[in-house]
């Protein structure tokens, strides 16, 4: 470590492309170690850059600090005492009759609401809203 490289806080913000506030607040929130030393004679090692620049992309990817802060802890942890990772996904809930939803995965493109309207329509047709009514008419 004698040869490492040492950062005082805004070289680590100016390499990490963060301002010195997001690192404070990044060591606060368990998602960089603490810095070496203490006072005014505490600083930064490479090690703190490579966390750093791995916050940053995993948010930039769009995970979440809580996230992050979890996939940071469970590789750090010894592999015994990790739980299962549980997959998460965003889904876009539509109502198209009672008791009839459609459920459809962030990334995927929802169609026109006119076709969305018609498919709407669709459902409440063929989906009556007391399917009672339907068996006493047969």
């Amino acid at each position: 470590m004698a040869d490492d490289p040492r950062y005082a806080i805004g070289d680590l913000a100016d390499l990490g492309g963060v301002s010195r506030r997001t690192v404070r607040y990044y060591v606060q929130e368990g998602l960089l170690p603490e810095p070496y030393g203490v006072g005014r004679g505490n600083h930064y090692g490479p090690e703190h850059l490579e966390h750093l620049v791995k916050v940053k992309s995993l948010q930039e990817a769009g995970r979440t600090l809580d996230e992050i802060r979890r996939a940071l802890n469970h590789k750090s942890r010894p592999h015994a005492e990790q739980p299962p990772e549980l997959e998460r996904s965003v889904w876009r809930r539509i109502t198209l009759g009672p008791g009839v939803e459609l459920n459809v995965a962030a990334h995927v493109r929802l169609p026109s609401p006119g076709k969305l309207t018609e498919l709407a329509a669709w459902c409440r047709n063929h989906f009556p809203a007391n399917p009672r009514e339907e068996d006493d008419d047969a």
